[in-house]
């Protein structure tokens, strides 16, 4: 009678074992249907790039006493890395699924916020032109609280990443008083690694299990 009950008990604990492992299996299958996939690893790279460029052909096209012109050119280029992200986001959710088009609208909708209030702060900086030393260090912030907001829709190392924005802005802030923050590579540094760094994620915990996976 002791050995029947042993092999129940031994029985019940490889059940329960089963058990467990197929909720993981479960859970991850939701993880991973839940991350957002419209934000891919090249176009995100592609602004980095630009903002590298940025800091290089800014002491050119930019003059030190005309802080204005400071603006026009990040603002400049803030539109065309929009129109590159922005432009695979629109051709991927003409061809995604209900469900995959309900998460673009979800994750790009917990982004905008943190865009509208980017446009706000430039746009009270273009009244009042001695707060345009502050601009680098807020739109870092408002990129890093951007980001913290769609997270629940990214893989979650994407944290460190808003984590590194974050942080920069607090420099950049600090920086306003000696005008570093308006500096070239103050903002190409910020926003060339940024993105760099988002697009490693993207593409190490998205494209390359995707990868992966349709060559099983």
């Amino acid at each position: 009678m002791h050995d029947t009950l042993h092999h129940k008990v031994i029985s019940m604990d490889l059940k329960i074992q089963q058990a467990i492992s197929h909720i993981s299996e479960i859970h991850d299958h939701l993880t991973r249907s839940q991350v957002y996939r419209g934000y891919r690893s090249v176009p995100v790279a592609m602004t980095g790039l630009v903002a590298m460029v940025g800091a290089i052909v800014q002491p050119y096209l930019v003059q030190p006493t005309v802080p204005l012109h400071y603006v026009y050119f990040w603002c400049g280029l803030a539109l065309v890395n929009l129109t590159l992200s922005g432009s695979t986001i629109v051709a991927r959710y003409v061809r995604d699924t209900p469900h995959r088009r309900w998460q673009a609208r979800k994750a790009v909708g917990q982004f905008l916020p943190c865009l509208a209030a980017g446009a706000l702060v430039t746009g009270a900086a273009l009244h009042w032109s001695s707060w345009i030393s502050l601009l680098p260090g807020l739109w870092s912030l408002l990129f890093a609280l951007g980001i913290f907001a769609s997270r629940p829709f990214l893989p979650r190392a994407i944290g460190f990443v808003a984590l590194f924005y974050l942080i920069a802005s607090g420099l950049l802030l600090w920086g306003t008083h000696s005008e570093v923050s308006l500096a070239p590579w103050a903002m190409g540094a910020t926003f060339g690694v940024g993105q760099l760094a988002a697009a490693i994620v993207l593409y190490w915990k998205i494209e390359r299990i995707d990868d992966i996976q349709q060559s099983i």
